[in-house]
């Protein structure tokens, strides 16, 4: 087999999604599970959005739009930003491996921070690329760290803004300071995934950089920016597998010369677009996730419990003791909840928790306080 496949997918570990809630009811025979492993909304999609994708699959005889025209369109008027800079994939997930795909060479390097979204690594050595990890500093991107890594052969920075797992987001100053001191010919993947639960202003809004009075062409191609977005997160579609990417004009083209015709369903196109005319809601839901947040907080303070405070729909909390221990005694609660140790090392008694309904979050810090 070594013969036969990649050299440099025989190290490559694939990704391993948090545990889904029947199967948890299987194996424990168990009722009631809540899920709060994958930072998905606990809320379903937006009426108008099952009504727009219930019409779509009378039609799924058809193959999709395969350049999803009309939601370019849609997003477009939306972000108040060119047509020809919008990319639509399945996913974020595609999205970064597209870029990927068109930009690394062998031996090429990849800047990314630890911990940090693990396909972002696997993304990069699935193209043979090294990736060069930069420890978070205070929970943070640690940008001096990222740049003291550049080399000659870093062809692209990866970074989560807010990060997963910690939720910790950076200012715009420093973000801006950062590019500033990039050297040129480097893309830099700003992923927002959670940009709609972000509350504190000073959080840059990256498709800035696209619009007027951001960066110029000429800038654009010597310290190209990519920005993705998903409809996987506050817009509760994480089943249809739909995102987007802003991206300068040329990268767009040639990662469009790289994706499969007919890559994002039309359900899912369906879905997404009927979803942006929901914008009334998508603010109520982030105050709701805010209130949440804050019943959290007042909760794991009481418990004498550490935590991260967050910029996003999760929390990382320091439980004090081997966080394995913690998540299988928390499965037999009916509790998922993802472990530190898949982060890399230093985050052992940590776990990450989706923030979930009133009902699921009561649940999961009374099964935190008899474990613990």
């Amino acid at each position: 087999m070594k013969k036969i496949c990649r050299r440099e997918l025989e190290n490559l570990k694939p990704y391993v999604p948090g545990k889904s809630i029947e199967e948890i009811k299987r194996e424990l025979e168990l009722k009631e599970v809540v899920k709060l492993a994958s930072n998905e909304t606990p809320l379903p999609p937006f009426p108008e959005a099952i009504l727009a994708m219930e019409k779509a699959l009378r039609e799924v005889n058809r193959y999709p739009d395969d350049r999803c025209m009309t939601l370019k369109n849609k997003l477009s008027g939306f972000l108040k930003i060119p047509l020809e800079n919008i990319i639509i994939g399945r996913g974020s997930n595609e999205l970064i491996k597209l870029i990927a795909q068109v930009i690394l060479y062998p031996g090429d390097e990849v800047v990314t921070s630890t911990p940090t979204f693990a396909f972002y690594k696997m993304a990069t050595k699935i193209m043979g690329g090294v990736c060069r990890e930069v420890p978070l500093k205070n929970f943070k991107h640690d940008f001096n760290g990222i740049l003291r890594e550049i080399t000659e052969k870093t062809k692209i920075i990866m970074l989560d803004i807010p990060n997963n797992p910690t939720g910790t987001i950076v200012f715009q100053d420093e973000l801006d300071n950062f590019l500033t001191g990039l050297p040129e010919g480097i893309v830099v993947i700003l992923d927002q995934a959670y940009f709609e639960y972000v509350g504190d202003k000073r959080y840059p809004d990256g498709i800035n950089y696209f619009r007027k009075g951001g960066f110029s062409p000429t800038e654009m191609e010597l310290k190209p920016i990519v920005v993705l977005r998903t409809f996987s997160k506050i817009y509760s579609l994480a089943g249809c597998r739909i995102g987007y990417g802003v991206a300068p004009e040329f990268l767009v083209e040639v990662v469009n010369k790289m994706r499969e015709p007919f890559n994002v369903s039309s359900v899912a196109q369906a879905g997404a677009l009927a979803s942006l005319n929901c914008q009334n809601e998508v603010e109520r839901r982030k105050a709701v996730n805010f209130e949440q947040k804050q019943y959290l907080y007042h909760e794991l303070n009481r418990l004498g419990v550490m935590y991260i405070s967050t910029e996003a729909n999760f929390i990382f909390i320091n439980v004090g003791k081997d966080s394995q221990e913690i998540f299988e005694k928390l499965l037999f609660e009916g509790i998922i909840i993802r472990t530190g140790n898949i982060f890399g090392g230093g985050y052992e008694n940590y776990i990450r928790v989706s923030i979930g309904t009133a009902e699921e979050n009561k649940k999961f810090i009374r099964a935190l306080s008899k474990v613990l």
